[in-house]
């Protein structure tokens, strides 16, 4: 099991990065939201030249916010400054699109995107799409050095949904999924991958990654899981949550996906939105502290049932470990941590000493 470390994106703190990888995390992860959090390729050109030997890349980049052939050229420039230990996260854009009141890419363009993307990391000509007009595009003027595509840029593929997965057996050389998967769940999509890869004649083989960003907190002794101190450490990824569902309520138009132990919460929190979020701006207010901060006024929502539902890394030290350990067996190749930032460091610092240390 490999272990990476996400950040909500702030440039001026890159050495969070340094911090990563002094600890002994595998990969380093920044999201790519642009109302929110700085940019995620900036960052990363500053992380890739201060670190040495921690993997680096997007957590995930978003294809409805750049162009394909730019998000290629963007990693590939990172590339050139940590070859060989640069990937590219991509997704369709949860948050990214829709804190911005836009539907994320459709699963037909998301799927010619990774094509592109695929053909041109591989240092190959695409026929690229824009505007209704056709082109055979290609990196050109590679004696000038300024992108790296000679040493591989894996592609994981934030996916979920059916369509997504197959375009990631497709095209992708890994997955990431947003939360933790119960076994039967995790064991269903990737074979879902590998029946997309099986549909182009493509052979995943052993070497497929598996990732999943979560979050986890390490309870103390007399601690449960309504303690303040693991409510400042979790609650805004276990809010987000939330975020999230409120946005599939909208698409779907029912709430059959939520947990029933959860639907307390759930609404509860629906009743708030609606009460609280004037409709034309909803689609701001809804992501306001996404995975960063918890605000205030939804601290309440923090509940162990919801907690429960989001299958996080919550609980005692033993009890994680296991839990890393029936993960594994589901399939899993690397567990992604996304803390808070204002406990981040603390974070980070106590999983290594805790759980990768022993594990």
């Amino acid at each position: 099991m490999k272990f990476g470390g996400m950040v909500a994106t702030k440039i001026d703190d890159w050495q969070i990065f340094q911090f990563l990888e002094e600890l002994g995390y595998d990969s380093g992860w920044a999201p790519d939201s642009q109302m929110i959090w700085s940019d995620c390729y900036a960052t990363l050109a500053l992380a890739a030249w201060h670190t040495s030997s921690i993997r680096l890349g997007t957590g995930v980049s978003i294809a409805g916010t750049r162009l394909a052939p730019v998000t290629a050229h963007s990693i590939a420039s990172i590339n050139k400054i940590a070859p060989g230990r640069t990937f590219l996260g991509i997704g369709t854009g949860h948050t990214a699109m829709r804190v911005m009141g836009q539907n994320p890419v459709p699963p037909s363009e998301f799927r010619d995107y990774l094509r592109v993307l695929r053909g041109l990391l591989d240092g190959q000509e695409v026929a690229f799409e824009h505007k209704g007009v056709s082109k055979p595009i290609r990196f050109i003027d590679p004696e000038l050095g300024c992108m790296n595509t000679a040493d591989q840029v894996p592609i994981y593929v934030a996916a979920n949904g059916p369509k997504a997965l197959a375009a990631t057996g497709a095209y992708g050389d890994g997955r990431i999924s947003a939360g933790n998967e119960p076994f039967a769940v995790l064991s269903r999509n990737l074979e879902r991958i590998r029946q997309g890869a099986k549909e182009v004649g493509r052979d995943l083989g052993d070497d497929f990654h598996t990732s999943v960003m979560t979050y986890s907190c390490i309870l103390r002794p007399g601690e449960t899981l309504k303690s303040d101190r693991v409510i400042d450490e979790i609650g805004a990824e276990v809010v987000s949550s939330l975020h999230f569902w409120y946005e599939l309520y909208l698409q779907r138009g029912n709430e059959n996906f939520v947990f029933e132990a959860a639907r307390g919460a759930w609404q509860d929190y629906k009743r708030y939105v609606e009460a609280e979020m004037p409709l034309d701006r909803r689609h701001q207010l809804l992501h306001r502290g996404h995975c960063a901060f918890l605000l205030p006024q939804e601290r309440r929502f923090v509940t162990p049932e919801l907690i429960g539902a989001t299958f996080a890394l919550v609980g005692e030290r033993d009890e994680i470990l296991e839990r890393i350990g029936e993960l594994e067996k589901a399939g899993l190749k690397e567990i992604v941590l996304l803390p808070p930032r204002a406990v981040a460091r603390q974070n980070f610092r106590e999983f290594s000493e805790q759980i990768m240390s022993r594990y």
